[in-house]
């Protein structure tokens, strides 16, 4: 029996949940078929969906037809869940296209046949509610043929000589035998259905049970079962959680099989390893079958069969394991983003991962938290998905979140190729990147590609450079919106060998990214449609005078029927509201069909630059400078500079062919004109022309010498104008330091030392908030000792911090949690010269911290020691600076360092620091003291020479 995965899709209310009803009854795995209207349909499971008629959702049923064995898989109708629909292509053998008689082809129709046509999946088509009165057979038929393919042919007639004529004008070979035997053997049109030449058509009414047996029977006749390979592969399409909250992976089998308590990882192939994925391996727990909300445990899934497993915890939709391949991109992606409002009382630390886990199960909602704005903003497809999400968020999280106005997703690419150059060599830091950044083919993304020699940056560096590049949407700089449709390569790098952490090259790379866009011609994108506008002929001038108020083109009008029918292309942007016009307008009669395009450059870039008011050397997160190291000092570089002080050179390539440029093409500009985008002169001003950067003959500025350290004042000022130099005061001077070896350091050259202006007023008290368990299990000589004895690792954090408060003079407050101690109160106590806190109970390090600097952020100069990711969101909103316990570790070895560097230059001056300290009377009378014991040193010395 041959065993196929099948997918049923459909433009919304085609009747494709009633087809699938329809097919599981006659089947024999439903007694009687269920009814949307009703609530009782078989796979729609979900309470959303039964309350709202439409499917939300893909499910999987499991049906036998004589020898044919069918994974059946409904996907979702609505535009608005087009990506649930498009994951479930990258698993089917074949699909059924549902099409209303009643309604003919719709836009959303013509984009699930172009989607199925990139994935290449044969297609049978179903013609449902042909029992409603004015449905015309011939004329559905012809419509088919015209705006989806000549190959469609109707299979729910007689196979007369006719039919195998049609058939036989799909292809060449066909055609021959045709005219050899007046007939096609069974064999010949399986060939031309499995390779998207003949697409059979079947007219019935699903709910009527009318024709569903002979679709059935065409199916087990003309389809064919994949040949799958002996070795394991296995394709992930969704992400989803069952009602105990376990994580499910649904996967299509696609070589060998897979059984309980296998070993999975995503480190199959050479081709992943080189691709900068992070590696995981974990195991399966369990093997379901399901069908409809029911499943079947089983010990082995074979090759063909669609599962959900357990157990896998960082598994993402589109990824193939063992030989499977990874999917391409999805096609459909969201265009319009959301303010997430958030009720009275929820807090952003506390929602914002429970989005994320939302987002894992849908990729398309893209759940992104803005810095700048400090809101969450979330992508989506359009208002129905909307109202779904609110509901589910109500549903699990407990939260009546709001959604703000929609406003456009932009995006950016460039027109020309620059190569990008980032360095960053703060203390004891150091990576090097050099990348190509070159405009590609519209559509086709972001690719990521090294050509960079091993013998020059080692093998696990140049994956680490692509795990970086892969793992953000790094930001344009016309608007910060996310680049697309390029192609970056890896060129060169450089590692030192006691220096280089794998959070250097992750600045460097992320800096030569930004710093290849300040040197591009840089072009905004928006997103486009593809439209289909059907009017009454006399009502054609008004539609055609509309579309080019919006900006779009269209193609020639031509008449169908009555009908005057329009063509082209438009801004999302720009159309988003006409349909409810053309409505208007038509009193009714008027049709608009829209599919995406994709995105094109924007046809009013230069207003929307100026509205959004992006300034990309003002974006803390996104640097476009770099970080050098001169005379053992630190200091920033501007991006265009960075040429004359990175240290490796640059290599030459040529400006692209004429033509080629924007990567389509056509002009760099687009369709908006001359504004469709732009470059920056050398001060990073968008309106200029200028490349504003000197290329590969710069020389080598800025070596260090190896050893050399800076102090912990110049590293606060480093970063604090790398990463936060707004809340710096930048016209206080530099000083001299001491590194870590007891050897002063000197400043960098004064025209390195950025200045600024700074708010007049006394310094306020300084305190340093440590997150005491956090910092243990973060620094290695703490964790070991923690594992073994925990009031030990507390006392020894202790002793450390007492030291480092008597070198910095600070409030040094550090703070364990009690929260799980039954009846504690909040407790503070004095250890030598700094305070330790133990929380009450249910409340939490983070909790104290957060309330603290809530409290006093504005009173007080407060900095907060923690590794916390979410802890540091918060802190940041407060207006205090951030130590990751890394930081905190260095912050205290160079202020030990400081120390020993003084004592030193007190031995050298003959100096003491006990004697200082003396009264005049105690120290006399150590000199005393002092001057005897060198008598008697000297006498027992003679004494010896004597002997």
């Amino acid at each position: 029996m041959k065993k196929l995965v099948i997918g049923i899709l459909a433009h919304v209310d085609a009747g494709k949940t009633t087809l699938s009803e329809s097919i599981l009854y006659r089947s024999g795995l439903l007694r009687k078929p269920g009814r949307v209207d009703n609530g009782d349909a078989f796979l729609d499971t979900y309470a959303l969906e039964k309350a709202r008629g439409i499917t939300i959702f893909s499910k999987q049923a499991n049906f036998k037809w004589k020898g044919m064995e069918v994974s059946l898989l409904d996907t979702p109708g609505h535009v608005d869940f087009s990506a649930e629909m498009e994951r479930s292509l990258q698993v089917l053998d074949a699909a059924v296209l549902v099409i209303s008689g009643a309604d003919g082809v719709q836009g959303h129709t013509q984009t699930l046949w172009q989607l199925l046509k990139r994935y290449g999946i044969p297609v049978f088509l179903f013609i449902n509610k042909m029992d409603q009165p004015g449905t015309d057979k011939e004329a559905l038929q012809k419509e088919l043929k015209d705006r989806l393919d000549e190959g469609c042919v109707d299979f729910s007639g007689e196979m007369d000589e006719a039919f195998y004529e049609q058939a036989a004008m799909c292809d060449e070979a066909a055609l021959e035998q045709f005219l050899e035997e007046e007939r096609l053997e069974e064999e010949e049109l399986k060939r031309l259905i499995r390779e998207r030449k003949l697409f059979p058509c079947f007219y019935g009414s699903a709910l009527k049970l009318t024709g569903v047996d002979a679709f059935l029977d065409g199916l087990e006749r003309y389809t064919v079962q994949p040949v799958y390979p002996g070795e394991f592969g296995a394709k992930i399409f969704k992400i989803v959680r069952d009602d105990q909250g376990n994580r499910l992976t649904y996967m299509k089998i696609t070589g060998g099989s897979l059984k309980v308590k296998s070993m999975l990882t995503n480190a199959g192939t050479a081709d992943k390893a080189l691709s900068g994925q992070e590696v995981w391996e974990e195991k399966v727990n369990q093997i379901r079958i399901y069908s409809g909300d029911k499943y079947e445990l089983v010990n082995e899934a074979q090759a063909g069969t669609v599962c959900a497993v357990t157990g896998l915890g960082h598994t993402r939709p589109g990824e193939g394991l063992g030989v499977e391949q990874a999917s391409a991109a999805p096609v459909l992606e969201p265009v319009l983003t959301y303010q997430v409002k958030l009720p009275e009382g929820c807090e952003v630390p506390v929602i914002l991962p429970k989005l994320r886990q939302m987002e894992e199960e849908e990729p398309a909602l893209h759940i992104v938290w803005d810095e700048r704005l400090q809101e969450i903003q979330a992508q989506v497809m359009g208002e129905v998905q909307i109202e779904i999400l609110k509901s589910l968020i109500q549903e699990r999280f407990g939260a009546a979140v709001e959604f703000g106005a929609g406003h456009i997703v932009y995006k950016e690419t460039i027109a020309d190729r620059v190569e990008g150059v980032g360095h960053f060599e703060p203390l004891r830091h150091y990576a090097e990147v050099h990348l190509l950044l070159e405009p590609g083919e519209r559509g086709s993304g972001l690719q990521f590609a090294a050509d960079c020699s091993e013998d020059i940056l080692d093998r696990n560096w140049q994956r680490l450079v692509l795990t970086h590049l892969e793992e953000k949407d790094h930001r344009g700089v016309l608007t910060g919106a996310p680049i697309t449709d390029m192609k970056i390569t890896l060129l060169t790098g450089r590692s030192h060998l006691k220096h280089t952490e794998g959070g250097d090259f992750r600045q460097a790379t992320y800096r030569a990214v930004r710093q290849g866009l300040m040197q591009a011609h840089s072009i905004l994108l928006e997103p486009w449609y593809a439209f289909r506008l059907e009017v009454p002929e006399k009502l054609v001038g008004r539609a055609m005078t509309d579309i080019e108020k919006m900006n779009g083109s269209f193609d020639a009008p031509f008449t169908e029927g009555d009908a005057a029918i329009l063509t082209g292309v438009c801004p999302v942007v720009t159309m988003r509201d006409y349909q409810k016009e053309v409505i208007a307008y038509t009193k009714g009669y008027g049709r608009l069909f829209c599919s995406l395009k994709g995105y094109e450059p924007c046809h009013n870039a230069l207003e929307v630059i100026e509205q959004i008011g992006y300034d990309p050397e003002r974006d803390m997160e996104n640097p476009t400078g770099s970080v050098f190291c001169a005379h053992g000092a630190g200091f920033v570089v501007p991006w265009d500079k960075v040429a004359d002080y990175m240290h490796l050179e640059c290599r030459r390539f040529d400006a692209l062919p004429p033509g080629q440029e924007g990567a389509d093409g056509g002009e760099a500009d687009g369709p908006g004109g001359p504004d469709g985008g732009r470059s920056r002169d050398g001060n990073g001003n968008p309106e200029g022309n200028a490349r504003g950067i000197k290329r590969a003959d710069a020389g080598k500025k800025g070596d260090t010498a190896a050893g050399e350290w800076i102090d912990v004042e110049e590293i606060d000022e480093i970063l604090s104008r790398t990463f936060h130099a707004n809340k710096r005061n930048k016209e206080l001077p530099r000083k001299d330091g001491w590194n870590r070896y007891g050897h002063k350091t000197a400043a960098p050259p004064r025209e390195t030392v950025y200045t600024g202006s700074r708010k007049d007023g006394a310094p306020r008290e300084k305190y340093l908030l440590v997150d005491g368990y956090n910092i243990i299990f973060a620094w290695e000589e703490l964790k070991s000792l923690a594992e073994a004895n925990i009031d030990g690792a507390r006392g020894r954090l202790q002793d450390i911090l007492s030291n480092y408060q008597g070198m910095v003079h600070s409030q040094v407050i550090v703070v364990f949690d009690a929260y799980r101690v039954q009846g504690h109160t909040t407790e503070v106590l004095d250890y030598h010269n700094i305070h330790v806190v133990y929380t009450r109970e249910a409340e939490t390090a983070d909790q104290y911290i957060e309330k603290f600097t809530h409290e006093n952020g504005k009173k007080y100069d407060i900095t907060v020691a923690t590794s916390d990711g979410l802890e540091q969101i918060i802190i940041r909103g407060q207006g205090c600076r951030l130590l990751s316990a890394r930081d905190l570790q260095e912050e205290v070895e160079l202020a030990a360092a400081r120390l020993r560097g003084e004592y030193l230059e007190q031995q050298k001056s003959g100096k003491s620091y006990l004697l200082d300290s003396m009264s005049e009377e105690v120290r006399r009378q150590v000199e005393n003291c002092l001057q005897v014991e060198n008598c008697l040193q000297a006498e027992n010395c003679g004494q010896e020479e004597k002997e």
